[in-house]
């Protein structure tokens, strides 16, 4: 039997992505890695907790393994698992012991998306232990140094059947993550679409008052990606109005009362 182990070039953060930090949240991740403490980032789809992760892993100089949670994940396919090769039984990593052999900087997105079962598994590498037993291999694997632990979710899709149990909750550390001030913001559009400021200053505006639209039924605010894919839009041609259809009003919301809304908010400053 051969035992495929990871390439460490395969996870690689290259290249630092743009960043822009908020509020000490990059000193807070520093401190957490240095003391070998695992991390929940909360907050709102597209407001930046992925960026964040792999600006982070660029800074730290740790390869990073990002795993999409879904409802069908399962801990074969976090672990590993055998497969056949011709006449030959292949154990194949999967991304959890990747990260853990590699010393990389696991990222498990919308983490309350995946089956409770499945986060049984990382209890022992989120405490002192920072071990993985691997049944099929009858192994227990040690995290490298620089393993680290990252969870993401949004608190607003919670519901009593999505949550973490207080067992698995108890051994992280939490940072809030919000929408960008608008600051902020309108650095991030305007590097990240390519568009002129003033016209990130615009779609930021648009944001800020879309947002406040969640009082009024829309179900989540305008993300900061959003505003990005808008702006590119204008950037490659598309008129501000029409950009903002495609990508703000026709994306958050199927009702046409309130897509109208946000298309008069869009009228207010284009």
């Amino acid at each position: 039997m051969r035992v495929l182990t990871p390439d460490p070039s395969e996870f690689a953060v290259a290249e630092a992505p743009f960043y822009q930090p908020v509020s000490g949240e990059v000193e807070g991740f520093e401190r957490a890695f240095g003391a070998n403490i695992p991390v929940i980032l909360k907050g709102p789809t597209g407001c930046g907790k992925t960026r964040f992760v792999s600006y982070m892993a660029h800074k730290l100089g740790r390869p990073l393994v990002t795993v999409a949670c879904h409802e069908d994940l399962s801990a074969s396919d976090l672990v590993g698992r055998y497969v056949l090769e011709g006449d030959e039984t292949v154990w194949i990593d999967g991304p959890l012991t990747a990260a853990v052999r590699l010393g990389a900087i696991l990222y498990l997105d919308e983490v309350v998306e995946a089956r409770k079962d499945t986060m049984v598994v990382i209890h022992p590498l989120a405490d002192h232990r920072r071990s993985l037993l691997i049944d099929k291999l009858g192994a227990m694997v040690h995290a490298a140094d620089g393993f680290m632990l990252v969870m993401s979710y949004n608190p607003g899709y919670q519901s009593i059947l999505k949550d973490l149990k207080p067992s698995t909750r108890q051994r992280f550390v939490s940072f809030d993550f919000g929408y960008p001030p608008p600051e902020i913001e309108r650095a991030v559009v305007a590097e990240e679409s390519g568009v002129d400021h003033q016209t990130a200053a615009l779609l930021v505006s648009v944001g800020g008052k879309v947002r406040n639209l969640t009082d009024r039924g829309l179900e989540e605010g305008v993300s900061t990606r959003l505003l990005v894919y808008a702006g590119r839009l204008i950037a490659a041609g598309s008129q501000p109005r029409e950009a903002c259809a495609a990508a703000l009003s026709r994306t958050l919301t199927d009702d046409a009362d309130m897509a109208s809304t946000i298309d008069q908010i869009v009228a207010d400053f284009f």
